[in-house]
């Protein structure tokens, strides 16, 4: 079975404070589904072509459906709740090969 991740790129903040709230809610979440965070606000990142320099963020799963449903899950609902209109993000699921 493929892994699943959830790779997170961050446009804009406008609230760092509900950022905060949100990842102190989010890991927990992520964490009960098994999920592990490849990389975070304060990993190097090197900008290459059409890049821009944003936070990203990777999260890996031991299956795209469980990643599908740590996404889903009323506990990672929460933590969207306390991020509310904080950033702006460019977030996919995808399947590893």
């Amino acid at each position: 079975m493929s892994k699943g991740y959830w790779v997170v790129a961050y446009r804009s903040i406008s609230d760092e404070s509900a950022v905060k709230a949100y990842g102190a809610l989010a890991r927990p979440a992520i964490e009960s589904f098994g999920g592990r965070v490849l990389t975070t606000s304060t990993s190097r990142i090197q900008i290459h072509e059409a890049g821009l320099q944003m936070r990203a963020i990777v999260v890996e799963f031991d299956s795209y459906d469980i990643a599908v449903a740590t996404y889903e899950s009323e506990a990672y609902r929460q933590a969207l709740g306390a991020l509310g209109s904080g950033a702006e993000r460019d977030f996919r699921i995808v399947e590893g090969a």
